[in-house]
C-alpha cells in the first residue's frame, strides 16, 4: 500500500514593520544582535530546518534595507508586498505563495522578531499541530499574577489565570484555510494580531503547543541584550 504524500510545511514572515517602540533609526528588524540583523537570525532558523521548503517574506515597499541583506540559501526566498497592518501582510504572502504550493499545504507564520525559537519547538509545533483538524500555535501558560483594571488603573478584579495563555509564533494552519479566515477578518474589517484569531473567528478552534519561554518578541530596546543571551544560549 503506498503512503499518503506528506503535505509541505512553508514558513511566512510578515516583515512589513516599523518598530516604533524600539525608538531606532531603523525597522527593528534590521538591528543587529552578535553581527546579524535580527530578520536574518529568524530567517536562517527556518532555513536551515529539513521539513521547511521555503519561506515568503512579507516586505514594505518603503523597504531600502532588505536588498543589502545577503542571504544564502538552496530553499526558495520570496517577497511579498506588506500591508499596513500583521494581518495585511501575511494574507499578502499568502496569496503570494499560492502560485506554486498546494493549498493543503502547512504555513508557519512567525513574527520577524522572535529571532530566539527553537528548532525543537518548531518540530514540536509541525509534529503535533499536523495532527490537529485545525493546526495549532505555540504559546506559553500563564504563570504571573493577572489583574484587570478601569480606566483610572485601579485594579477592579483578579483574573483566573488557570486557562489563559501567551500566545507566541509560529502559528501552523493549512494554506487555504488560514487565506480564508484571513481575507473574511479583512473583509468584515476586523484588525486581527494573530492568525489563530481569524480561524477562531470562523469557528475553528486551533491548538494550543506549549514552547519555550526563550522565544521572545523584541519589542523594546531592552529586549536586545536579552536575545544575544538566548541566541547564545540555544546554539
Amino acid at each position: 500500500m503506498s503512503q499518503e504524500k506528506r503535505s509541505a510545511c512553508w514558513a511566512v514572515i510578515p516583515a512589513a514593520g516599523v518598530g516604533s517602540r524600539m525608538e531606532a533609526d531603523l525597522p527593528k528588524q534590521y538591528l543587529e544582535i552578535s553581527g546579524k540583523t535580527i530578520l536574518e537570525h529568524t530567517l536562517t532558523k527556518f532555513l536551515q530546518h529539513s521539513l521547511i521548503q521555503g519561506i515568503v517574506i512579507a516586505i514594505s515597499s518603503e523597504d531600502t534595507y532588505w536588498c543589502q541583506l545577503q542571504i544564502e540559501s538552496s530553499k526558495p526566498i520570496i517577497i511579498a508586498p506588506g500591508g499596513s497592518e500583521r494581518c495585511h501582510s501575511v494574507f499578502s504572502a499568502l496569496q503570494t505563495i499560492s502560485t506554486i504550493a498546494d493549498q493543503n499545504d502547512w504555513v508557519l507564520v512567525h513574527d520577524a522578531a522572535r529571532p530566539c525559537i527553537r528548532t525543537e519547538d518548531i518540530d514540536k509545533l509541525i509534529s503535533l499541530a499536523s495532527l490537529h483538524p485545525v493546526g495549532g500555535l505555540l504559546a506559553m501558560p500563564v504563570r504571573d499574577t493577572l489583574k484587570r483594571s478601569d480606566s483610572t488603573y485601579t485594579v477592579i478584579e483578579t483574573v483566573d489565570r488557570n486557562t489563559l495563555w501567551h500566545a507566541l509564533t509560529p502559528q501552523m494552519f493549512r494554506l487555504a484555510t488560514l487565506k480564508k479566515a484571513l481575507k473574511n477578518a479583512i473583509d468584515n474589517g476586523l484588525i486581527v494580531t494573530d492568525e489563530a484569531q481569524a480561524m477562531e473567528l470562523m469557528g475553528m478552534l486551533p491548538a494550543l503547543i506549549e514552547g519555550h519561554p526563550d522565544n521572545i518578541k523584541i519589542t523594546r530596546p531592552q529586549d536586545l541584550e536579552l536575545a544575544s543571551y538566548y541566541l547564545e544560549c540555544i546554539k
